[in-house]
C-alpha cells in the first residue's frame, strides 16, 4: 500500500500443459500487479506528501482502516498499460498474462479475448480451466492465463469489478 510491488510466480519445470497433459506453449510473458494505494488527504481534499514513508505511517493507517483505496493502480501507476506501456501482441502469437494483487480480490478480463487455458491461483499441478471471460483471482495470489490473438486490433485488460472503474 505503498507503492511497492511485484509478482514472483515459479513456472513448472517441465513448462505448462493443458488438461490433457500435453505441453502449453507462449511466445511472449507480461506481468500485471494491481495494488491498491491508500494516500492521505489534507483538510482541503488534496493528496498530502511526506519526506519519508515512516512520517506517513499514522494518516495511510487510518485511511485503510477505512478499506476503500485512493487508487487502484496496474504496475504501479495510471496508465501503465498504454501508450508506450502497452503490452503488445501480434496476430497468432500466444501470451502468457500473469497477474497479481497484494490485498485485494481482482477479476482480470481481457475485453476482445478470453483466457484459453487459465490459473486463476497459480496452481499448475491443477488442469486449467478453458476459455474464461473473466476470472478470479483472490487477494495474495497470483495467477496465469493464456491467450492467442485471432485478429488485430486493441485489446483492453481490465479488472472486471466494473463498480471500482
Amino acid at each position: 500500500v505503498s507503492g511497492m510491488s511485484g509478482t514472483l510466480m515459479v513456472l513448472p519445470r517441465d513448462g505448462l500443459k493443458d488438461q490433457d497433459g500435453k505441453p502449453l506453449h507462449y511466445d511472449k510473458v507480461y506481468t500485471i500487479g494491481e495494488f491498491d494505494l491508500y494516500i492521505p488527504k489534507d483538510e482541503n481534499g488534496n493528496y498530502k506528501e511526506y519526506d519519508t514513508a515512516l512520517e506517513s505511517y499514522g494518516d495511510t493507517t487510518e485511511v485503510m482502516r477505512g478499506l476503500i483505496p485512493s487508487h487502484i493502480v496496474f504496475n504501479g501507476k495510471k496508465g501503465a498499460l498504454t501508450g508506450a506501456g502497452a503490452l503488445t501482441a501480434k496476430v497468432g502469437e500466444t501470451v502468457l498474462f500473469i497477474h497479481s494483487s497484494a490485498n485485494r480480490d481482482t477479476r482480470p478480463h481481457l475485453i476482445g479475448g478470453h483466457g484459453d487455458y487459465v490459473w486463476a491461483t497459480g496452481k499448475f499441478i491443477n488442469k486449467p480451466e478453458r476459455n474464461l471471460e473473466t476470472w478470479f483471482i483472490p487477494g495474495g495470489t497470483a495467477g496465469a492465463a493464456l491467450y492467442t490473438f485471432k485478429q488485430p486490433g486493441i485489446y483492453a485488460y481490465v479488472n472486471h469489478n466494473l463498480i471500482e472503474a
